[in-house]
C-alpha cells in the first residue's frame, strides 16, 4: 500500500491528513498538527497545539508541566520534513526523511499546556536530497526556541 500524499489546491495550507501521508510519525510522537504558508523549497510554518493531555507532561514536570526543549526541536524537524516531502514530492513508500544534525539550539521560554506553537522554518541550503534549515518555535510573538538543523531522504528498503 502506497502512502503517496494527496494533491492539495496550492493554497499553502497543509492539513493533518496530508501530514500523516508525508511523514511516518504517529501518536505519541507526531508533533505537528497542521502547516501553513508553504513555499516550495523555501519555507513553511508548522503549528502545534499543546494540550495538557500530551504524554510527556506526566513526568515533565508534575505540578508545572513544560514541553521538553528537545521535543520543540523535533517539532521543527517534522515541520522541515513536511516541507522536504512536499517540495521533492517524495513517495514515502520505502523512503523516509532522517534528521542529520542540530546546531545552535537555544531555548528562550517554557511552552505550557494551552500554548499554540508556530514554527517558521526556512531552507538555508538545498542540494539534492539534503536540506539545511533555520527554525524557530514561537508562542504569540515570543521566540521560545530556535535551531539550525539538517535532514536527508533515505531509502528504507
Amino acid at each position: 500500500m502506497s502512502r503517496k500524499a494527496p494533491v492539495k489546491d496550492g493554497t499553502g495550507e497543509i492539513d493533518i491528513t496530508e501530514i500523516l501521508a508525508r511523514i511516518p510519525h504517529r501518536y505519541p510522537f507526531l508533533l505537528i498538527d497542521r502547516a501553513e504558508e508553504y513555499k516550495p523549497s523555501e519555507s513553511i510554518i508548522g503549528i502545534k497545539c499543546v494540550t495538557v493531555n500530551e504524554p510527556f507532561f506526566q513526568g515533565h514536570f508534575p505540578g508545572y508541566p513544560v514541553m521538553p526543549g528537545v521535543l520543540l526541536i523535533e517539532a521543527m524537524a517534522q515541520t522541515g520534513a513536511v516541507l522536504m516531502s512536499k517540495s521533492l514530492e517524495v513517495d514515502t513508500t520505502g523512503k523516509a526523511i532522517f534528521f542529520m544534525s542540530a546546531d545552535n539550539c537555544r531555548f528562550r521560554a517554557p511552552v505550557r499546556p494551552g500554548d499554540v506553537v508556530r514554527m517558521p522554518v526556512r531552507v538555508t541550503k538545498h542540494r539534492g536530497d539534503i536540506f539545511k534549515f533555520a527554525g524557530q518555535a514561537m508562542v504569540g510573538d515570543k521566540v521560545v526556541a530556535e535551531c539550525e538543523f539538517a535532514a536527508m531522504v533515505v531509502n528504507t528498503q
